[in-house]
This record gives C-alpha cells, sequence and structure tokens, in this order.
C-alpha cells in the first residue's frame, strides 16, 4: 500500500523540517518527503502516478508530524486487566496520536522474567495498533531485594528497567542495578519516591493538604530519591530518566546533573505542568496522582524546564483505574488519572498556543526525544525511515469529556475543559490504524 499524503504542515524534528508539503509512503517506509507548499490536483496526479498511489489523504490544515512516542503509561496487562488492557491500551494509544508506548512492569505478576515480559511484548504485537515496548522491573516481584533476570530479558529485547510505582531503597541493589543496565545498554526510568518520608501522603504538603485535612507529600518525599539517583547514575555511566518530575528542586537538580555530563534526562505530565494543588475542588481521587499536584512555584519551574530544553520529555503517566476505585475519598482511592487521549491536545493548547514552545519542540519532546533517550530508530520521518506518522487538526476545539475515552479509564481531572488539537489519523509502519 503506498500514501500519499499532501499539503500539510509536515514537522520533523530530527533535521528541523516544518513547512507545508507533502509525504510519500511506501508499503511501511517514508520513501519521499518534500518541503515545496501547497500543491494543485495536477501535481497530485502526477505524484500519484510517479509513486503509484493507493491511497491520498488531503492534510490541508493539519500537522503532519513522527508518530507521537510515550514513555510512561499502565496498561495493567496481565493481572489487573478490569483497569485496562493491552487491547484498550492501544485503541487509547492511537487515539491520541501515539504509535509507541512504554508500559511499565507493575502489573500482576510483575514484569521480572522473560516470559512474562515475552507475554506482553507478543500480545502488543498481535493487537497490532502501536509499538508496545514492555519494561522490566529492577527487583524481583519489586520487592527491592533481588535483582530481576535483566541479563535474559535484555537478550530477548528489552531495552528499559524501572520499579516505577516505587522506588528501590537500597541503595547498593540499585547500584547494581544501574552498572547492569550501563553493561547492557538498557535505560533505567526511575520513580523517584523516598517511601520513609511519605507518611500516608496523598496530596502535596501545605496549605491546601492543611485545610482539606488531608496527609501531605512534601517536595523531600522526591528530591531524596532524585538526588540519590543522579548521583549512582554519575558513578555508574547508566542511562538515568526520571519519570513525572513535579518539584522546582527536580529540575535544578536535572540541568545541574547535565552541566556535569551526567546521562540523565526528564519528563513532565500534563496535569503537573497546568494544575496546581489550589485547582482541587475538595476531597475528589480524580486530582490523586503520584506525585501530586504542587505548589505554583513548583509548577512554573516546570513550565520554565520545558522552555529552556532542560526537561526533554512529556509523558502520560497514564494510570487507568476503575470508577467505583477513584470514587472514594483520597485518603483511600489509588494514584493516577488517565492521559493517554489527553496529552496531545493539552500540550499544545497550553505550551504551543501560550508561545511557551514552538510546535517544533513540542513535537521534540513527544515524539523525537523520547526516542533518542531509548535508543529505537523511531520519532523521525527522514526518507527511509519507518512510516509511523501522526496527523493532527490544532484548530479544532472540542470540551474533554470522559465518556468519549476508549480507554477503559475515564478517571481524568479534566473533564469539561476546552482544548486545542484533535487526532485526525495515526499510522503505524505505513497503516492508518485509527481515523478520527
Amino acid at each position: 500500500m503506498n500514501t500519499l499524503i499532501y499539503n500539510g504542515r509536515v514537522v520533523n524534528p530530527a533535521n528541523d523540517i516544518d513547512g507545508i508539503g507533502f509525504v510519500v509512503i511506501e508499503n511501511d517506509k517514508v520513501k519521499a518527503l518534500d518541503i515545496c507548499g501547497e500543491i494543485n490536483d495536477d501535481k497530485v496526479r502526477n505524484l500519484t502516478t510517479e509513486y503509484n498511489i493507493d491511497k491520498t489523504i488531503d492534510a490541508k490544515g493539519l500537522i503532519v508530524t513522527p508518530g507521537l512516542i510515550d514513555l510512561h503509561v499502565h496498561f495493567r496487562d496481565p493481572g489487573l486487566t478490569y483497569k485496562e488492557d493491552i487491547e484498550s491500551g492501544s485503541k487509547a494509544a492511537v487515539r491520541g496520536g501515539f504509535t509507541t508506548v512504554v508500559a511499565m512492569p507493575n502489573t500482576a505478576p510483575v514484569v521480572d522474567n522473560v516470559k512474562t515480559f515475552e507475554y506482553v511484548m507478543n500480545k502488543g504485537k498481535e493487537v497490532g495498533l502501536t509499538n508496545v515496548i514492555q519494561v522490566g522491573s529492577v527487583t524481583k516481584g519489586m520487592e527491592g531485594k533481588e535483582l530481576s533476570d535483566i541479563d535474559n530479558m535484555a537478550d530477548k529485547g528489552m531495552i528499559v528497567i524501572s520499579e516505577d510505582g516505587k522506588s528501590v531503597m537500597d541503595s547498593g541493589v540499585y547500584r547494581k542495578a544501574m552498572y547492569k543496565a550501563k553493561d547492557k545498554d538498557v535505560t533505567v526510568l526511575a520513580h523517584c519516591e523516598d517511601i520513609n518520608l511519605v507518611e500516608k501522603g496523598v496530596m502535596n504538603k501545605g496549605d491546601v493538604s492543611d485545610k482539606l485535612g488531608l496527609n501531605g507529600i512534601s517536595n523531600a518525599v522526591e528530591n531524596v530519591i532524585t538526588a540519590r539517583d543522579i548521583m549512582i547514575a554519575e558513578e555508574t555511566g547508566a542511562k538515568l530518566h526520571l519519570c513525572h518530575c513535579s518539584t522546582k528542586e527536580s529540575i535544578d537538580m536535572i540541568r545541574e546533573g547535565k552541566k556535569r555530563g551526567i546521562k540523565v534526562s526528564g519528563e513532565v505530565c500534563p496535569h503537573h505542568f497546568i494544575l496546581t494543588e489550589d485547582d482541587i475542588p475538595g476531597d475528589n481521587a480524580m486530582y490523586k496522582m503520584n506525585p501530586p499536584l504542587r505548589s505554583k512555584e513548583d509548577r512554573d519551574a516546570l513550565l520554565a524546564g520545558l522552555s529552556e530544553g532542560v526537561v526533554e520529555v512529556i509523558s502520560t503517566d497514564h494510570a487507568p483505574h476503575s470508577m467505583e476505585e477513584k470514587s472514594k475519598s483520597m485518603k483511600d482511592a489509588p494514584f493516577g488519572i488517565v492521559g493517554l487521549e489527553t496529552s496531545l491536545p493539552l500540550s499544545y493548547t497550553y505550551l504551543v498556543e501560550t508561545g511557551r514552545l514552538s510546535l517544533i519542540e513540542l513535537i521534540s519532546k513527544m515524539s523525537y526525544n523520547p526516542a533518542r533517550i531509548l535508543g529505537i530508530d523511531k520519532g523521525d520521518i527522514s526518507v527511509g525511515n519507518v512510516a509511523d506518522i501522526t496527523i493532527f487538526d490544532a484548530n479544532s476545539k472540542y470540551v474533554i469529556d470522559p465518556d468519549t475515552f476508549v480507554s477503559k479509564g475515564k478517571n481524568t481531572p479534566f473533564t469539561g475543559m476546552e482544548v486545542k488539537g484533535e487526532v485526525k489519523y495515526t499510522i503505524l509502519a505505513g497503516k492508518v490504524v485509527y481515523t478520527g
């Protein structure tokens, strides 16, 4: 199947392309890409003949980018599939424009061995909607005591490890994992949380938590482990990526780590760079996530980090739960919100429309940079590369309604918010897997 996408604004950060033109897909690869301005019907016919085109997509008024990549999702499969499974999660991903997702290992059982790792990878390929990259856990059972079967999982294609949902509190064990990650050229994704400081916290520690009578989570909970992980990465030479950064101090530490030549990167989620603790309307678990919504000062530091390029990635931490679970008090409900179907419009609306990021900078953080951090051949639609492509309408306004989500999870704090940016096509290896 050969496809011609024409008259769209083509944005490809890998080579600083941003302009009106066309893309030709031959089977699963990009055959041609040209920034030539709008083309007329005669030119379309000529291209159709020249490249044996079977399908045309008129992308006038739309934006054509490399397929989006999410470094941080929870697909809950195996074991917790009432919340989400690989099929429903993949459908949510492509509706949000994501052609590659990185699935965390805190499933039941934990992904700490080759058998479970291959189960997810094979199921992702069977569903065939998005590239599912399964993360291996750092320790067996995520108990923080004994390393998982990192060697054999890596030999079977695993490229990322994480203990997401918690930190490995034994620094000695974690250092061994980082040395092994360095040896196997595996990226370490770090959830930074000192469990000894949490003290049953459910939201940010401050005036709002005091007012609501809820236990708070201080910045130190994140900062202590962030500092430790960066220092261990410096010693071991491992590639460290900090998940869902939420504090101003984390941004400062990433900035300093980069200056010192440490292989450290970080991500921020839309809920953390848009909302603050002041947006929480009482005891409402739709606003309960880990790390929590922080202060305005922290939020502003995250925005500054994004604008400066200190923060290289926007991820979702897509964490679906049942409505029954999230209808409880914040004291009892699980942490987490969904994000795959809202990340692009939220990020476009609150970063590009406000002038904090250019469009090409946004796509870098949602596609090219994540691919570079993982070391995968994605996030780039240059000629010869795999045709994973997202096409969206940046002018389309709509109101976020969780009842329209295809994810099993409807738990979002963004209900009723007006945004711009609607995915029209998601293309995986040359095949249209979603049409909006």
